[in-house]
Formats: C-alpha cells, sequence, structure tokens
C-alpha cells in the first residue's frame, strides 16, 4: 500500500456530514504524512497535537486537550515551544471535517467522540531514524524521555485496539 492507498482506506471509512478522524502512532511512524493527506482529501481541518503539547512532559496533557475541549467544544490552546507557555485560544469550525494528528490523540475517551480512529504500525529502529532524520539533534536528546511517556500512555489506552484502521508505516514516505 502507498500514500493514496492509505488515504483511500482511511477516506472510504468516513462517514456522516462532519467526519473526526484520529490518527495516532509513535514517534516517527508517519503520521504528520498521512494526515496532511487525509485532511487534504475530506477538506478538514488539521490540528496536530505538537502545537498542544505543554513541553517535551506534555503527551497526557495533549492528549487530555484532545478530548476535554477539542472534540467537545472546538477549542485548543497551542504550546509556544520557544516561549514555554500557552498562546492564546483557537477555534475550529465546527461544521468542517477534522483530523486530529498525533501521540495521544487515539485515547479511549477521545475514539468515543470521533467518526474513525486510525493507528499507524512501523518498528522502533525505523521510527527513531526517521525522527531523527525529522529534528535532529534536539530529538535525540528527547527521544528516551518521550518514549517512556509513549509506553505508559499506550500500555495503558491500547491505541492500537482502538483503531478502526492500521496503516504500515514502511507505506508511507518520510
Amino acid at each position: 500500500m502507498n500514500l493514496d492507498e492509505a488515504v483511500h482506506t482511511v477516506t472510504d471509512r468516513v462517514t456522516g456530514p462532519r467526519p473526526v478522524v484520529l490518527i495516532d502512532g509513535r514517534s516517527g511512524s508517519g503520521k504528520s504524512t498521512l494526515a496532511a493527506a487525509v485532511a487534504a482529501a475530506l477538506d478538514a481541518d488539521l490540528v496536530r497535537l505538537d502545537d498542544l503539547y505543554p513541553g517535551w512532559d506534555g503527551l497526557e496533557a495533549g492528549s487530555r486537550a484532545v478530548w476535554e475541549d477539542l472534540l467537545p467544544h472546538g477549542r485548543w490552546r497551542p504550546w509556544d515551544w520557544h516561549a514555554a507557555r500557552h498562546m492564546p485560544e483557537r477555534r475550529i469550525d465546527p461544521a468542517r471535517p477534522l483530523v486530529v494528528e498525533g501521540c495521544g490523540a487515539l485515547s479511549r475517551s477521545a475514539r468515543s467522540l470521533a467518526t474513525l480512529g486510525v493507528w499507524i504500525e512501523l518498528d522502533a529502529a525505523e521510527r527513531h531514524r526517521r525522527a531523527i532524520a525529522r529534528d535532529g539533534e534536539s530529538y535525540e536528546r528527547e527521544w528516551d524521555r518521550w518514549a517512556a511517556q509513549e509506553d505508559a500512555f499506550y500500555a495503558r489506552e491500547r491505541s492500537d485496539l482502538l483503531a478502526d484502521v492500521v496503516v504500515d508505516g514502511r507505506d508511507l514516505p518520510v
């Protein structure tokens, strides 16, 4: 399966007048690539959890923001990584389709508010290679810190089992 086929696999499963698609997977798996393509195909708003995490220890807080604020109320507060503070609240159009991507997007609480859950599977070595190639030395220093949060979150939430669609990350371009 290539990217186009993965997009069709996801969009063919979307139903309803205002689909909400959650795309999750561990760091470096291809979430951003797939999410951008799915959002374009659905003419949807795209919210990336990278914009919600309040810093390197923020996976749980970013995930919580999805099901507490973004999905039920259409609002979210972006995080300014350079200033280490929240920025003013943003709102999405509640009538437009929505794609949410990031580690922690597909929790039990968020899944109950969404149309479709997508999990991207990719082995750890390839994810690490991709993530460091993308983000460089700054992420290399944080890899273990972030991976520990992923381990805890995914052990509890089992996002892979909540997904309606599982995509092989090897099929997604970097």
